[in-house]
């Protein structure tokens, strides 16, 4: 192991151990958790109080106001509304939907580290998120177990050092820039001091559901690494890429991180062909690459937003019959075990 890499293991320094607020943890703590606020700011019908409730004491609410603003008041089929509102569905359980769907506990390989596919391994940077999806595949993670301190993380650092057939990392969570600058900054450069990688590679939501958070100082931390960054974001309906969004994500685009969009086909949400041609066309417009279309990972209270293979199918042809092909994304589900993800074809 490299000498840089036994001075990147000294204890970080105080303005590290002591993160000032910011803009967008300010907004986050504005965020609503409680279903009854939910459905009081929302003016949304009183028969879904009980149901709401219910639900969030199984999977907690959380929205915060930037993604509650684009959402229409008194209509409880909107359909960014729809991801995040807690219902009762959530409390059925459907044979085949479990707490691991994707088989992430198998591909542990330390503490916070996955490794499923070749060349790539993923950090779990932390488990707390801006907004809960509903549908998240991860919704009952462990993420208790994870690493919290920094010195948790050398385990997984060590293995990543260790292995020259990774090129790339992936930090998801949870959401990895739920971290602070500091704490964001602190693991990029240690993973930047081991010589065989090439690329760090973001996984979230916060571009859309929180657009602060990609401040003029977070784009010059991406540009300021050896790595190169992919920003890769989650936005599922065209009204999700409007006002603060659509900025932030042209701001990404402009400073030279590349920046995709993975969906997730849900049922009541975006399994429409006008509504995907409309997601697809709004994030080339800004020059965000529209990357997977997911089949909804099969996890426990999530049921009810599955789509049936044939009819996303049917949705990307028509894709293809009205968009040019790099405006297509591939349509995956996400095997657990299999070397890669796998495009959903006809049997």
């Amino acid at each position: 192991m490299p000498d840089t890499w036994e001075i990147s293991r000294a204890r970080p320094s105080p303005r590290f151990l002591q993160p000032v607020a910011t803009d967008w943890s300010r907004s986050l703590a504005a965020a609503i958790r409680d279903p009854d606020a939910l459905i009081d700011r929302l003016a949304l019908p009183q028969e879904l109080r009980e149901p709401a409730r219910r639900a969030a004491g199984r999977f907690p609410l959380l929205v915060p106001d930037s993604y509650l603003r684009r959402i229409q008041p008194g209509n409880p089929a909107d359909p960014l509304l729809l991801q995040v509102l807690p219902l009762d569905n959530e409390c059925h359980e459907t044979p085949g939907f479990v707490t691991d769907p994707v088989g992430d506990h198998a591909a542990r390989t330390a503490p916070g580290l996955l490794h499923k596919y070749a060349g790539r391994a993923l950090l779990v940077a932390t488990g707390s998120c801006a907004v809960h999806c509903r549908y998240c595949f991860r919704r009952e993670y462990p993420y208790q177990q994870e690493p919290r301190r920094l010195d948790d993380w050398l385990p997984a650092l060590d293995a990543i050092a260790a292995d020259d057939s990774l090129h790339e990392v992936i930090l998801s969570g949870g959401d990895p820039l739920m971290l602070t600058d500091t704490r964001l900054e602190h693991l990029i450069q240690r993973l930047a001091q081991i010589p065989h990688l090439r690329r760090l590679r973001i996984h979230s939501r916060l571009p859309v559901v929180l657009p602060d958070r990609v401040s003029p100082d977070l784009l010059q931390l991406l540009r300021s690494t050896r790595l190169t960054p992919i920003m890769v974001v989650h936005a599922n309906h065209p009204a999700e890429i409007v006002d603060d969004c659509r900025d932030t994500l042209v701001s990404l685009v402009q400073s030279g991180v590349t920046t995709l969009n993975q969906a997730v086909l849900l049922q009541g949400v975006n399994d429409n062909e006008d509504v995907l041609a409309d997601l697809c066309e709004r994030l080339i417009d800004i020059g965000v690459l529209p990357y997977y279309l997911h089949q909804l990972d099969r996890v426990r209270g999530a049921a009810h937003f599955e789509v049936a293979e044939a009819r996303g199918l049917e949705l990307i042809d028509e894709l293809r019959r009205r968009l040019p092909g790099y405006a297509v994304p591939r349509y995956v589900r996400e095997v657990a075990g299999a070397a890669s993800k796998t495009v959903v074809e006809i049997a």
